[in-house]
């Protein structure tokens, strides 16, 4: 049974290509790019979902099955599509354009949920976005966090805030509400100034540390920083090509459950996910780039201080 569970909406993906028209066909979905990079790092891994009966579903089934990700747990639906979304790069960064509406993973209840796979994980990661594609959705993400508090298992929560999918006070009520019931939460700078109005580090930190005893605050191309109510430190960003930053957070978080589930410091686990982070923005696309654990120590091995 997979000591980690991912729960959320994967997506097909077409990312533009550089100097070109052309988009290349890939896979995305925050939650399930996390569940592969935990998987990249030797986790055992599975993911909670619906997908469609087509095409991407089935390309997803494939995809999961290659990486190692245990799809026990995915539910196929014949009367909704696996959703798609587009990836343009310019000179502000990436871009994205979503077509998910009425998406299998949208019309998730709480009736779905897998509540003894759960039961017999050890942590259980969601998003923002797991819950923002719909009001059911949501509420089977709350389902799913109630049935792992009482069977003790810990919740891991990225906040990964989509405003075109809710409006900003409702995306912060509901992931303030979630939060507060994790045991560890991944939120970036950007989604934090935006859902609570503050823009240090620090300041951001102390906010959901009331909510949350981790918080593992992502900082982009300053690196992160981990906070508990005990202390904190900051992470030192890895210097890289980075061509495309697609998933990088979501690397971030898969990687550093994987290394938390393997019994790693909070320490140690998180500079391992900002290293992996970082190497993830050097290749096009959210799951081709995702370090595998040895490039991912040689890198730490070479910035050694």
């Amino acid at each position: 049974m997979p000591a980690l569970l991912c729960m959320g909406e994967p997506m097909q993906e077409f990312n533009q290509q550089p100097g070109s028209e052309s988009f290349l066909r890939g896979h995305g979905g925050d939650t399930s790019n996390a569940a592969i990079a935990a998987a990249r790092a030797g986790a055992s891994v599975g993911y909670i979902t619906a997908i469609g009966q087509d095409a991407p579903g089935d390309s997803f089934l494939q995809l999961w099955a290659r990486e190692g990700v245990d799809s026990a747990t995915v539910k196929r639906d014949a009367g909704a599509p696996t959703a798609v979304y587009f990836v343009t790069h310019g000179p502000a960064g990436h871009s994205f354009s979503f077509h998910r509406a009425g998406s299998a993973a949208s019309r998730y209840s709480p009736d779905d949920v897998p509540e003894a796979a759960i039961r017999g994980a050890r942590i259980l990661h969601l998003s923002g976005i797991s819950q923002a594609i719909s009001a059911s959705a949501c509420d089977a993400c709350f389902h799913a966090m109630q049935v792992a508090r009482e069977a003790g298992v810990a919740i891991s929560y990225d906040t990964n805030l989509r405003l075109k999918l809710w409006p900003r006070a409702r995306a912060a009520a509901v992931m303030h509400a979630a939060i507060g019931m994790a045991d560890f939460c991944l939120p970036s700078l950007d989604d934090a100034t935006e859902l609570t109005g503050l823009t240090e580090p620090d300041a951001v930190a102390d906010f959901y540390l009331k909510l949350c005893p981790v918080v593992l605050l992502k900082l982009g191309r300053d690196g992160a920083m981990l906070a508990t109510r005990e202390g904190r430190s900051r992470i030192a960003p890895h210097q890289v090509r980075a061509v495309d930053a697609t998933g990088a957070g979501d690397t971030f978080a898969g990687s550093f459950l994987a290394r938390h589930l393997a019994g790693d410091t909070l320490a140690d686990a998180a500079r391992y996910a900002n290293a992996a982070a970082a190497l993830s923005t050097t290749g096009y696309g959210a799951v081709a780039p995702i370090p595998r654990a040895d490039t991912v120590l040689g890198l730490l091995q070479r910035n050694m201080p």
